[in-house]
């Protein structure tokens, strides 16, 4: 069963080759191509296509099809190219000539483009929402432990006292920057293109604004050229945006894995959490958060992957699209599992005490000190040479009682003032 099927048949190895992996993926976008169809028969009922017993019947063959969606007993047999062709055949076998008027003033070519910017809306959200749930976790943690000592490191050498709270907020207050970014990839797909058909438009006098409004999208793609090209350019713009998370994530999860080895020993996690070895029965291995990173890292190759597949493509629907869902689409899904295992993860963490006394961490205070001198009176040049003669001479002691009082800083961490920052709907 295919939409384009003239009745000539089509050699077995190109259908599989051109088919793919669609039958697969397309599960995922099953019920927002039942959306779609759903706000398509309301605008076929409108203009005179369907009167009102079709449409009826076509909203309840469609509804019937959800309650299998959200059942989880819906499939996409072989005998289909895909969720399109699987929706259009149960309708035209329940319904039998209605069915079939399902297609009437739109190409597969739209269908695909609405049921994946409904899909990614859907999930550009549902993503927030996790992102959100870690923010308000690391926020609470920052507060728990916001008196803890953490060294400061640059170039991964002992620099400047930092905290616990400090490390935490940070984290947090970059994901506001990552829901800045979600917040546009959402704009650009919330944008309907249904009514683009094959990407020239319909001859029959379609409602595009009643079907923007069925869909609940904020505004629709007036140019159908326009609407088409969303294709790849929605799927790029989305990588760039999972790709930020996807990178404060992965050096969140580095920092834990770096903290949690017996090197540093800031941190640790209770045994049920890590993994051991099959040779060291010592090992406490951090795997989850390695594989964090490397998840994460993967998602930041997606956005050169969906922009050398679209590069240069002239206007107008090409096949090279297709190649585009499977991995968009296990980017969402791998993504929302992520934040899930985090949040889960990070909430059971264990902060050990840091003995700031120990010898590798004297030259912390150096700075502080340094700036004591300057409050009294000496110029910072003069200051850095005799703190820095001190330590050259071994003689340097640190003077550990300074706060640091500016905004954002290890004693005025501006806890309350970054969760107002967190945006909580996109304009």
């Amino acid at each position: 069963m295919k939409l384009w099927d003239k009745g000539i048949s089509i050699d077995k190895k190109i259908e599989q080759f051109t088919v793919g992996n669609d039958r697969e993926i397309d599960i995922h976008i099953a019920k927002y191509d039942v959306i779609a169809s759903m706000a398509h028969a309301r605008m076929l009922n409108k203009i005179g296509i369907l009167n009102a017993e079709e449409l009826k019947q076509l909203l309840d063959g469609l509804a019937s099809l959800e309650d299998q969606i959200d059942a989880g007993t819906f499939s996409i047999d072989e005998q289909f190219e895909d969720v399109h062709s699987k929706i259009e055949f149960e309708l035209t076998q329940s319904l039998g000539e209605v069915g079939k008027k399902i297609h009437t003033a739109r190409s597969r070519n739209d269908q695909v483009l609405v049921a994946c910017q409904l899909y990614f809306k859907d999930n550009l959200i549902f993503i927030k929402e996790k992102v959100k749930t870690l923010f308000d976790s690391l926020l609470d943690l920052a507060e728990t432990y916001k008196d803890k000592m953490l060294p400061g490191y640059t170039h991964l050498q002992v620099a400047m006292p930092s905290s616990f709270g400090l490390w935490f907020s940070a984290y947090a207050e970059l994901l506001v920057d990552d829901v800045y970014l979600l917040n546009a990839a959402l704009q650009t797909v919330d944008q309907n293109p249904l009514g683009s058909a094959a990407g020239y438009g319909s001859s029959f006098p379609i409602d595009r604004a009643l079907t923007t409004k069925e869909m609940g999208f904020g505004t629709l793609k007036y140019n159908v050229v326009a609407a088409q090209m969303g294709r790849g350019k929605n799927e790029r713009t989305i990588a760039a945006a999972l790709g930020g998370l996807s990178n404060t994530l992965a050096r969140f999860a580095m920092d834990i894995c770096l903290y949690m080895s017996q090197n540093f020993g800031f941190i640790s996690f209770p045994d049920e959490l890590t993994t051991g070895s099959s040779i060291m029965p010592h090992k406490k291995n951090p795997d989850v958060f390695e594989l964090i990173r490397g998840k994460c890292n993967k998602i930041q190759a997606l956005q050169t992957e969906m922009v050398l597949i679209t590069n240069n493509l002239p206007s107008g629907y090409h096949r090279d699209f297709q190649l585009l869902k499977e991995n968009m689409i296990d980017a969402f899904e791998g993504l929302k599992d992520i934040l899930d295992i985090f949040n889960y993860a990070i909430q059971k963490i264990i902060v050990k005490d840091v003995d700031i006394y120990d010898e590798k961490y004297k030259y912390l205070f150096t700075v502080d000190n340094i700036n004591t001198l300057v409050v009294g009176g000496m110029s910072f040049r003069e200051a850095y040479q005799q703190i820095g003669g001190q330590v050259q001479e071994g003689t340097y002691q640190p003077d550990m009682s300074k706060k640091h009082s500016h905004i954002g800083s290890i004693h005025n961490l501006c806890l309350d003032d970054i969760r107002v920052k967190f945006p909580e709907e996109h304009d």
